[in-house]
């Protein structure tokens, strides 16, 4: 792999990207929609996932005429026991909604990736970790990664049968919303700690979109210090985009 000098102190690695045929050794719903499916086999060795803003690409089909790609968040990987654990918040009808809904011990699938990863520094005074229940898995990863010493503020838009204890040695203080619009004022409402922060927000598209104009141009956060990516759209299907300024 190689690394990628930025102005910032966040740093781009590139993974050679390979395709790996798992099965599913354990399934766990930690609330109503949510699914938490481990996947482990021979071809697991070797994976790599630097940063809790990683993706793979969940692939149904692979051997079909109609293959399906989505991206997920590696949530956890543990090279010693051969576990690649993710997290499916299941809100609609779709492939992969569906395949994790019906996913059981023994069920094969292929996972590609990640072909990168933004490895952001956990030693900024604070972190910014802001989105929907689509993020819940990248933040909840992230929170157990931060050390002590540092300060989380966490601003989460999930419906309340899918809120669960989050855990972080980080000092974190996490607010609850239910809607766009709630998550949008309590955004807008917060005074940015001093000190050298990272915001990182993920979500709705529309919603990601005014998210970093609040930070840009209403609070003057720098763009070097913020990642904020569209992880679906109202309307399509697979959406996923990072907005930059």
């Amino acid at each position: 792999m190689s690394i990628a000098s930025e102005t910032s102190r966040v740093q781009r690695v590139r993974h050679e990207i390979k395709r790996r045929n798992l099965q599913v050794v354990r399934v766990e719903s930690p609330t109503p929609h949510f699914r938490r499916i481990t996947l482990s086999g021979a071809d697991l060795p070797g994976f790599i996932s630097a940063s809790f803003d990683d993706h793979l690409k969940l692939i149904l089909g692979a051997d079909s005429d109609n293959v399906v790609m989505r991206d997920y968040t590696p949530r956890h990987y543990d090279a010693t026991k051969g576990e690649l654990v993710l997290e499916f918040s299941i809100h609609g009808d779709g492939p992969a909604a569906a395949w994790a809904s019906q996913a059981d011990v023994g069920h094969s699938v292929t996972v590609a990736g990640p072909r990168g990863s933004l490895v952001i520094p956990t030693d900024y005074d604070w972190h910014l970790l802001a989105g929907d229940e689509t993020a819940l898995p990248a933040i909840s990863r992230r929170l157990e990664e931060l050390p002590a010493g540092v300060r989380a503020i966490v601003i989460l838009q999930v419906p309340p049968a899918e809120r669960r204890e989050l855990s972080s040695a980080a000092d974190i203080s996490i607010v609850w919303v239910d809607s766009a619009q709630e998550f949008l004022d309590t955004l807008r409402a917060l005074p940015l700690p001093a000190g050298d922060g990272y915001a990182w927000c993920a979500g709705e598209a529309a919603t990601m979109a005014a998210t970093r104009r609040i930070l840009a141009e209403e609070k003057g956060h720098a763009g070097t210090a913020m990642r904020v990516a569209a992880y679906w759209k109202h309307g399509l299907i697979a959406h996923h985009e990072n907005l930059e300024s």
